[in-house]
């Protein structure tokens, strides 16, 4: 069996970049607020909690109700 001449060095891992929660928490809120509201838009947006009179918002995310599993008919 032929062994390597130069062995190889085991390589170092790559640094570890850590964010300060300062930094990530406006953004995880304002992600947060954005999903309840399109959670709020697929799910809820029509009848007596409706804020838009008519359906135009409840045809635009009619399929995303349905894919989700909240009734609509």
């Amino acid at each position: 069996m032929a062994q390597p001449a130069i062995t190889p060095a085991p390589l170092a891992p790559p640094p570890v970049a850590k964010l300060p929660a300062r930094a990530v928490l406006p953004w995880a809120a304002f992600f947060g607020l954005l999903m309840l509201v399109l959670l709020y838009f697929v799910g809820a947006e029509q009848g007596a909690l409706s804020v838009f009179s008519g359906e135009n918002v409840h045809e635009w995310v009619h399929d995303g109700r349905h894919l989700l599993g909240f009734p609509c008919h």
